[in-house]
């Protein structure tokens, strides 16, 4: 027999929720396992599928429910869990003033937008110290220098007394290296946020499990910016006054 702490739900019970490894947590929400894999085995196919939670999230019920002994009623209740997480996330984000001091912390909070599957841009407002006054998206669809207008860009930023504003936009391929129009977009918004003055901290991209930063004129892979010495060579904002 099993000790209770080698079971999820008793484990969770007894040590909390962060106790638990993902594989256990996504048991306890599949809740049965098949005929071929109990709960826990099923629960780590799945993770070896898809990789990783973010990859999970992105995918569609189609594909979550192939995996033999995951259905439509397994993969609802864990897209279901999932978005829950995100919102979570994001809604933390929008309301705690966090500061944002170089282009890995922008990537991680706006690293949703990996999942669209169409261009968007996010505009994020911060105050003189860098601390996230708030966040919006606003355009979706291609992104051109001729129809995004500084004007939207800038509006939720004057609203908001931002002393800075980043600009972020993904793109689906999952390769963040800036075409011509996001080099175009980047001036042209460098320059009105110079007239206004609200200043355009940076412009970043966001790919697939990279990104790139116009402030720091480079790309980084999402692994390597986890070392503070990147950290410090590049792009590290400097206060906004």
């Amino acid at each position: 027999m099993k000790a209770s702490h080698d079971m999820p739900r008793e484990k969770l019970i007894e040590l909390g929720s962060r106790a638990l490894t993902n594989s256990e947590l996504i048991a306890i929400l599949l809740r049965t396992g098949s005929n071929e894999m109990d709960v826990l085995e099923l629960s780590q196919e799945l993770l070896k599928k898809f990789g990783t939670l973010t990859r999970l999230l992105a995918a569609d019920l189609s594909e979550i429910s192939s995996i033999k002994g995951i259905g439509p009623a397994k993969a609802v209740t864990l897209k279901a869990a999932l978005e829950i997480g995100n919102r979570v996330f994001k809604e933390i984000a929008s309301t705690t003033k966090t500061a944002l001091r170089d282009p890995e912390s922008v990537y991680y909070l706006c690293h949703d937008m990996t999942l669209l599957e169409e261009e968007a841009v996010r505009i994020i407002s911060l105050d003189s110290k860098l601390k996230l006054s708030g966040y919006e998206t606003v355009s979706l669809g291609t992104i051109d220098s001729s129809l995004l207008h500084p004007r939207e860009v800038f509006k939720s930023a004057i609203k908001k007394a931002a002393a800075a504003i980043i600009v972020v936009h993904n793109h689906p391929s999952g390769d963040p290296t800036p075409s011509s129009e996001d080099i175009k977009i980047t001036e042209k918004l460098s320059d009105a946020g110079k007239i206004i003055g609200i200043k355009l901290l940076d412009h970043v991209i966001i790919g697939k499990g990279k990104y790139y930063s116009f402030s720091a004129s480079k790309s980084f892979d999402v692994l390597e910016v986890q070392h503070a010495i990147t950290r410090e060579s590049y792009g590290t904002y400097k206060t906004a006054r």
